[in-house]
């Protein structure tokens, strides 16, 4: 996503989720907690947007997505999503479908790690919005599932039948994505759908401490790196060299990269600019 912002007012406060910034960590949280943060078309358009606006700032370097109450988010609410759509025509439901399908190119897109906290349910939607995050800190009240084929769709919705694979592996991904049966987070562990587990009721708490820890790192070297490994999942190695060699001459050049050397022989810790 490009960094430069348009004409448009910046907007802080969001009708479908919430969001705080603290010295360069961004919060999202989805805030449906009767309705376990199911997920409404305003929620959607509201995610895409907020992403899109975040990754103009540049003094946003990390952020974590949670959701309040008992989970992380039980999908698309059933009323106000599956019902609409049954009286839609076809034009209106890709207008729909391509725009949840914008929400995870936008979380791999943007400019700075994404954190998933995760407690309690991680289903249909919100499974994949979890799989789109960089990070994966959960708790072991966690549980995934992947629940389109359930409701006669395909598995393979919001890009999940692109990024689940990747993740766990062809096997794993298909049983997920066929059975939409709940992973629960030991399971979901040792297949490596979650990246760290925490105690219960940390996992806020440890999404917090690792995007503070990101976004007091090298802005611009985990920027490139998230760019990498997003762009070099469909390059064959000999491109992916390249692509790597480009990258790394462009950062040389960087502020960080100079500053690295002045801590090292000063024997202090290095103060990241992101430049």
């Amino acid at each position: 996503m490009s960094p430069f912002p348009s004409s448009a007012p910046r907007v802080d406060e969001w009708r479908h989720v919430r969001l705080t910034v603290d010295d360069g960590v961004a919060t999202v949280t989805l805030a449906r907690p009767r309705r376990l943060n199911a997920l409404t078309f305003g929620a959607y358009a509201d995610l895409r947007d907020l992403l899109a606006e975040l990754s103009t700032r540049r003094s946003v370097r990390a952020l974590v997505l949670g959701g309040e109450g008992r989970g992380f988010c039980s999908g698309g609410d059933v009323d106000e999503i599956i019902g609409a759509t049954l009286t839609m025509d076809t034009a209106e439901l890709l207008d729909f479908n391509r725009m949840t399908g914008q929400v995870v190119r936008a979380l791999r897109e943007c400019p700075f790690p994404v954190i998933a906290a995760l407690h309690g349910a991680a289903a249909g939607a919100g499974a994949v919005l979890a799989l789109a995050a960089d990070f994966r800190v959960a708790d072991p009240t966690a549980r995934f599932a992947f629940l389109f084929t359930a409701v006669g769709l395909s598995g393979g919705d919001m890009g999940a039948a692109y990024l689940l694979p990747r993740v766990v592996g062809l096997g794993h991904a298909t049983r997920l994505l066929m059975l939409g049966e709940p992973v629960a987070a030991a399971e979901a562990e040792r297949i490596g759908l979650i990246s760290s587990l925490v105690a219960e009721g940390t996992a806020d708490e440890a999404a917090a401490a690792l995007a503070r820890r990101l976004a007091d790192g090298p802005a611009l070297a985990l920027a490139q790196t998230k760019a990498l490994l997003t762009a070099e999942l469909d390059m064959p190695l000999a491109a992916s060299v390249e692509l790597d060699a480009a990258t790394q001459a462009l950062l040389m050049h960087g502020a960080d990269y100079a500053e690295f050397h002045s801590a090292f022989t000063e024997k202090r810790a290095p103060r990241w600019r992101g430049r």
